[in-house]
């Protein structure tokens, strides 16, 4: 499903990603591994068509990302992949109905009847009403993911989404993250530098300096 041949990516002349080659299948939970700075973020960035690489192929479902127009990144990024972030992003003004609903409405998806559908996935379902501040950082990431599936992308691409959480959010978070790849045939690549959370997945590789060793 996600393809990445000798992929190459600068900041300046600066290497950050260097040679990466990389599959993963529909409905696989891979996980990536590495130090800050080792170029996880970006992999991810990548492949989410947040940036494009400066040299190399990343093709998902057999189409070239780096030949779609600004228009076509734009609608992969918003139909196609679902984002959780290790900071949530949730907008604090609105509530938690509204955040979730958030990918709807960028997509002109009138009907939200799924949204108390994804809440009820996710244990959320008695705090709709309630605003971001209002919630602890578990409830805050159960949200971010809630948000992320709604519109029922295909790819799910988690960066450290447990990064600011306790042991047993993380864990919560975690077996959920686990159970969409296996029960909803959902594509995961999340990147972590925590071992125990890596064990999750279903293939681990690790990164260093740009480099995928395993």
């Amino acid at each position: 499903m996600i393809h990445l041949i000798d992929v190459e990516k600068y900041y300046g002349q600066t290497p950050v990603l260097k040679g990466i080659n990389l599959s993963v299948e529909r409905g696989e939970f891979v996980s990536v591994m590495g130090s800050s700075g080792s170029g996880k973020s970006t992999l991810l960035n990548l492949i989410g068509g947040m940036d494009l690489p400066d040299r190399g192929s990343i093709k998902v479902n057999g189409r070239e990302l780096s030949s779609f127009s600004d228009d076509q990144l734009t609608a992969y990024r918003r139909q196609e992949v679902g984002f959780i972030f290790q900071f949530f992003n949730l907008l604090p003004n609105i509530t938690v109905f509204e955040n979730v609903r958030m990918p709807l409405l960028l997509n002109d998806i009138a009907d939200s009847s799924g949204v108390r559908g994804y809440l009820q996935r996710v244990g959320m379902a008695d705090k709709t009403d309630r605003f971001p501040h209002e919630l602890s950082g578990g409830e805050q990431q159960r949200v971010a993911i809630a948000r992320a599936l709604v519109h029922a992308p295909e790819i799910i691409l988690a960066d450290e989404p447990t990064g600011s959480l306790d042991t047993k959010n993380s864990r919560d978070v975690m077996d959920l993250l686990a159970a969409l790849a296996k029960e909803e045939g959902k594509t995961v690549v999340l990147v972590t530098h925590e071992d125990y959370i890596a064990r999750f997945s279903q293939k681990v590789l690790r990164i260093s300096d740009g480099v995928i060793l395993a």
